[in-house]
């Protein structure tokens, strides 16, 4: 364990215990542990696909269309 990491450990060692159970988590999902992987449907993987192939043509959605699925949502 590096010097840094002892010192962010001892300081959340102070912190009251909900808050360090959210660093935990926090920290096991940097550390790719703890997440659950979620299968993806054969439509879903197309659209991700189509998706990821649309952002290597640089193809987004402007920011209009972003403000109307915001508001769309309440968000």
């Amino acid at each position: 364990m590096t010097k840094l990491f002892e010192h962010a450990v001892e300081t959340v060692r102070s912190l009251p215990a909900e808050k360090q159970d959210e660093l935990a988590r926090l920290l096991l999902e940097f550390a790719a542990e703890d997440q659950a992987v979620i299968p993806l449907t054969p439509d879903e993987e197309a659209a991700l696909d189509e998706s990821m192939k649309q952002a290597e043509r640089g193809e987004f959605a402007t920011d209009e269309e972003v403000r109307a699925i915001w508001a769309k949502y309440g968000l």
